[in-house]
């Protein structure tokens, strides 16, 4: 039976505000297990623990999810007859401030709880009568499609070839610059469905706005696909290969014609939707070749997309992603092996003694959840070895399945140990300048090449808790997942909210 309009609303209020809570349990239960972990760490040099709430909770009282939790049957109520009035507003959303990479603010719009339930449940209905829409390269903002197919479907073409050319281009504030009467023109245009009463919603979110959608809301995502898809279809009437996911876009083909005519269609968009082109980020037309063959025009042996760096025969990480990799395991080591020797006072930390050093236990261990999940080496061989059948995908490895660059990953796995024998250099250092030399015992006795196999024969309580984790039995594992079960049991549970 069909739920009322009010029913829909008080379920979408209620899933909204209890998807909050939780995410505000999990982070206040962070917060007390670093604190705890602080406190093992630093002794009495350790921070007191602090339990910060959102600052927008305090601008009104419906951004707070136990409050609307409490009281979202009577704000149903009150919003279903506004929208069936066509009196309904969104409350006053607050602007957030995030640092872009590049050095720019990005300004992210969090709608009042109510607001943000309202905009993911008309979101979700415009999909599920429209996604047949839109085009099988658009990837982005879809329950049918995801950043890792986008990634496959490139590779794979991209190997019939050993020279393409390629056409990458970037949006300048692609979601703030949006014309709103381009996009309205999209409503009855191209075969979609869209009724009387989404259409109402939609305005309602950009009343206040005299161009672009508001980035951070749900119904921004589907207008973002709707505001591309005439693009979308001169691209295929074009014959021309692309990947669009949001207003990231590659164009590629092995015709120069072709890829030139792709650039007059990407400009003939900009105008009419009136979204600039970011020419200083914008590679505009390349050719992707193997390393060393001719060009006659600027070359290249990989882009990168996504966070994924492609080239004609493999699949890497981009090397920004990398470094992301690569300063969190730093970190990690920084924080258990390094942070606590430098205290004013080693009052209350735990010293290495017998051969054992507890905080290189908490850093091998956080490294491996960091890389593998919840996995240990043991499950991850008996899975390949075919006596466990399944595992569960959850470490950072798992955001790029499909990497299979293995020369990379070896080399990740060469720095782990590099920065890990580093990091006890410097803290066997520390513990001389406060009177404890361990020069002579595991594991600061113990030499780079032999770093690996000694680490591996460490036990504790019957388990091998100091082996080093490798990035290339991860990878391992998973390329076992995807010819087993395929992309989407494999991946990462939470691909589609990283930040790539």
């Amino acid at each position: 039976m069909k739920m009322t309009l009010q029913k829909q609303i008080e379920e979408a209020i209620k899933n909204e505000a209890e998807k909050l809570i939780v995410r505000y349990h999990q982070y206040h239960n962070r917060v007390s297990l670093v604190a705890e972990s602080n406190s093992k760490r630093l002794g009495e040099s350790a921070k007191r623990k602090q339990v910060y709430t959102p600052e927008y909770w305090s601008h009104d009282k419906k951004f707070n999810p136990f409050y609307v939790k409490k009281h979202y049957k009577s704000i149903a109520h009150a919003i279903a007859m506004k929208i069936q009035n066509r009196t309904y507003v969104p409350g006053k959303p607050y602007i957030k401030e995030i640092p872009k990479v590049d050095g720019g603010i990005r300004h992210v719009t969090i709608y009042q709880i109510q607001d943000a339930a309202i905009s993911k449940l008309f979101f979700n209905r415009l999909l599920a009568k429209n996604k047949h829409r839109f085009s099988s390269f658009s990837y982005a903002y879809r329950n049918d499609r995801n950043v890792h197919f986008a990634i496959q479907d490139i590779s794979v073409d991209l190997k019939r070839n050993e020279r393409t050319f390629v056409a990458e281009f970037d949006f300048s504030d692609f979601f703030g610059s949006i014309s709103h009467s381009f996009l309205y023109n999209q409503f009855d245009q191209n075969g979609f469905y869209i009724s009387s009463e989404e259409i109402f919603i939609i305005k309602s979110f950009l009343k206040s706005r005299k161009t672009g959608i508001p980035q951070g809301t749900s119904i921004s995502l589907f207008l973002a696909n709707l505001t591309c898809w005439k693009l979308d279809q001169n691209f295929e009437r074009e014959g021309l290969k692309f990947s669009r996911y949001a207003d990231d876009t590659i164009v590629w083909s092995t015709d120069y014609n072709k890829i030139c005519k792709a650039v007059n269609l990407i400009n003939d968009f900009s105008k009419e939707a009136k979204v600039k082109i970011n020419l200083a980020k914008s590679s505009g037309i390349s050719l992707l070749t193997k390393p060393g063959f001719p060009s006659e025009i600027e070359s290249k042996v990989n882009l990168d997309f996504l966070g994924y760096s492609l080239s004609v025969d493999k699949i890497s990480i981009k090397s920004r992603s990398l470094l992301k990799i690569k300063k969190q395991i730093s970190y990690l080591l920084y924080k258990n092996l390094i942070q606590p020797l430098k205290c004013q006072s080693l009052a209350g930390q735990h010293i290495p003694a017998n051969g054992r050093d507890s905080n290189l236990l908490s850093a091998i261990c956080e490294i491996r959840r960091y890389l593998y999940g919840n996995l240990d080496k043991k499950q991850i061989y008996d899975y390949l070895s075919g006596r466990r059948k399944h595992l569960y995908f959850k470490g950072i490895m798992s955001f790029y399945p499909l990497v299979n660059d293995e020369k990379q990953l070896e080399e990740l796995d060469g720095w782990i140990i590099s920065i890990i024998y580093r990091s006890l250099k410097v803290r066997n250092s520390l513990l001389k300048k406060w009177n404890y030399d361990r020069s002579y015992s595991f594991p600061f006795n113990v030499s780079k090449e032999q770093l690996v196999s000694v680490f591996s024969h460490q036990s504790v309580n019957g388990r091998r808790l100091y082996e080093i984790p490798s990035t290339l039995l991860i990878y391992r594992a998973l390329q076992k997942g995807l010819l087993e079960m395929g992309i989407e049991t494999v991946m990462h549970p939470e691909s589609l909210e990283y930040n790539y």
